[in-house]
């Protein structure tokens, strides 16, 4: 069975009358909308909210209705459930104009970095609420997301978020809401991490001899099928490391700096852990 006959039928529940609302439609946002229309979700049975005149210009097609603010949407809409896709700093503003959504009966799926359900709790009550990381990747099919639904959410509910999530990459169900925030600092924000690595390695590359071009392309593609390579072989990272180093070779000359006492381990935990911390603290701003 394919992933879209998995999650047609969950996807057939939203309907123009009893819509899926999608609070911003940025890049994380337009990159999930894309998974859930390719697998079965009709489009007149999505609302998009989004304030750019310029990104809803690129929407025409892909939802029942657009609009700028919720001011703009019908009152007597009640949405089954809203995917919470706005920048963390503008989500106190959107909660206290989705409250009323709560209220009524309405789910919803947050995918802001430093949210946590408590946050969710003091602002929209007992409502259920998912609590999502994906991660950049999705935006070509391959993210990875992890997630933590509060007591509210029944199973019911807690499918229809994992197929909409399972849309876009891989998906985990986190055990305890603790751990959200490495997981910002590992998937969330790891992208990040293995961009700048490329960027050093091409770096590295004109370095030592190669022309610009050239070293940025062998770097990219060095970096992709790298990555490929681990997602399909089935092997772990340190197995795949060590095929490609021979005893006393090039690969064993550049792997004693990088796993050296000031290499790229003890620099990695550091990140991590800057990144963790850092999620900790957004999730304690007002």
């Amino acid at each position: 069975m394919s992933v879209t006959e998995t999650t047609a039928p969950l996807f057939s529940r939203f309907t123009p009358a009893a819509p899926l609302l999608l609070m911003g439609c940025g890049r994380m946002g337009s990159a999930m909308l894309d998974g859930w229309l390719q697998q079965g979700l009709d489009p007149a049975a999505v609302v998009i909210v989004e304030p750019s005149d310029d990104i809803r210009g690129h929407l025409a097609g892909r939802a029942g209705q657009l609009a700028a603010s919720l001011a703009d949407v019908p009152s007597d809409l009640l949405p089954q459930l809203v995917v919470l896709a706005v920048k963390p700093q503008m989500m106190d503003g959107a909660l206290v104009d989705l409250a009323p959504y709560a209220a009524r009966g309405s789910a919803f799926l947050s995918i802001a970095a430093g949210k946590n359900l408590a946050y969710f709790r003091s602002a929209l009550g007992a409502a259920p609420v998912v609590r999502a990381m994906p991660n950049t990747p999705a935006a070509i099919g391959h993210g990875i997301t992890a997630a933590i639904a509060n007591d509210a959410v029944t199973p019911d509910l807690a499918e229809v978020a994992r197929a909409l999530l399972s849309a876009v990459g891989a998906f985990v169900w986190l055990d305890d809401e603790k751990h959200m925030d490495a997981v910002t600092a590992v998937s969330g924000s790891g992208p990040a991490y293995l961009f700048y690595l490329t960027e050093c390695l091409a770096a590295a590359g004109v370095a030592a001899g190669l022309p610009q071009e050239l070293s940025f392309q062998l770097a990219v593609h060095t970096m992709a099928g790298s990555g490929a390579l681990l997602a399909h072989s089935g092997d772990s990272p340190t197995a795949l490391r060590e095929a490609v180093t021979s005893p006393a070779g090039t690969t064993a000359a550049a792997l004693d700096v990088l796993m050296g006492e000031k290499g790229l381990s003890p620099l990695m935990r550091q990140a991590v852990m800057a990144a963790t911390k850092r999620s900790r603290e957004l999730g304690h701003v007002n």
